[in-house]
């Protein structure tokens, strides 16, 4: 039952939402926090967010039995009741905008609200109407290191927006490339995604290739914006956004499978990469 209930939640997900609300809180902060500030921001976001996740399994249940990569989860195969699993998921939001709201401040607790909103009445419903939902599924991929910066400075600065940005346009060659990976399986189940669109192939082709070559100067607003970052990230981060790119070329030149893995295996490291270029400013 454990095992059933940590899948429903999307875990992966939750940790790279916990990991860049993390960065965010510690730049926000400045380096100097209360770690019980952190530890509310953490534990709200953790329930908010997998609250947000299992409420897309529910939503999106038929779906996910008609797609190979998918069929296997929980609700699929009703391993967990969908009527268990939505009042989980309702109860886990709940309890995740209540402690950001009472125990964090009101501005993190919208922000992870319109996370969610967007998420489920707007990206999810989106999917099946238009590829452009990846762009849109972006937005609220991208808020929680601005939540980060938000529990430790209670406002929205530029700093936080920089934060914002980087994460906006890395998901875009991450998730254009499950796409491709799975086109026929999003086929069947009716998604719109981009490869499966007319023309989408040479279309992915583009915003991958436009996504990726945006986030070198992207990556770098840190250093003009957030005081600790210094050097070492404004070169480690030019660098690694150059190898992000270059690794893009593969699956720009020839379409297939492998080359999207690899822009797919490259994209998982680049922001553990990234955070330990944010530490390495303080020990160098």
């Amino acid at each position: 039952m454990i095992k059933n209930l940590v899948e429903l939640t999307k875990i992966r997900i939750g940790f790279l939402v916990l990991t860049t609300t993390i960065i965010g809180f510690y730049l926000g902060s400045e380096g100097t926090f209360s770690s019980s500030l952190l530890v509310y921001t953490i534990i709200g976001t953790l329930f908010s967010s997998t609250g947000g996740s299992i409420i897309n399994n529910v939503i999106e249940v038929d779906s996910d039995k008609k797609m190979d990569r998918t069929k296997n989860r929980v609700l699929p195969r009703k391993k967990i009741s969908v009527k268990f699993a939505l009042f989980l998921g309702l109860l886990f939001i709940a309890l995740g905008l209540l402690i950001l709201y009472l125990k964090v401040n009101m501005l993190t607790a919208l922000l992870s609200a319109l996370t969610i909103a967007l998420y489920l009445l707007v990206y999810t419903p989106l999917k099946k109407v238009s590829w452009i939902n990846t762009s849109v599924g972006a937005i609220p991929g991208a808020i929680p290191p601005l939540g980060g910066w938000t529990a430790a400075t209670n406002s929205l600065d530029w700093g936080g927006v920089a934060l914002f940005l980087i994460l906006f346009f890395w998901q875009h060659p991450h998730f254009y490339a499950i796409a491709f990976m799975y086109k026929d399986d999003y086929e069947k189940a009716g998604f719109k995604m981009l490869p499966v669109v007319k023309n989408g192939v040479k279309k992915t082709v583009l915003h991958i290739f436009l996504h990726a070559l945006i986030l070198i100067p992207i990556s770098t607003l840190p250093f003009f914006l957030i005081d600790q970052t210094g050097r070492v990230y404004f070169v480690g981060a030019y660098i690694l956004s150059n190898i992000y790119m270059l690794l893009c070329l593969p699956f720009i030149l020839e379409q297939s499978r492998e080359n999207a893995s690899l822009i797919f295996k490259t994209s998982i490291y680049y922001f553990p990469l990234l955070f330990f270029l944010i530490l390495a400013d303080l020990f160098i």
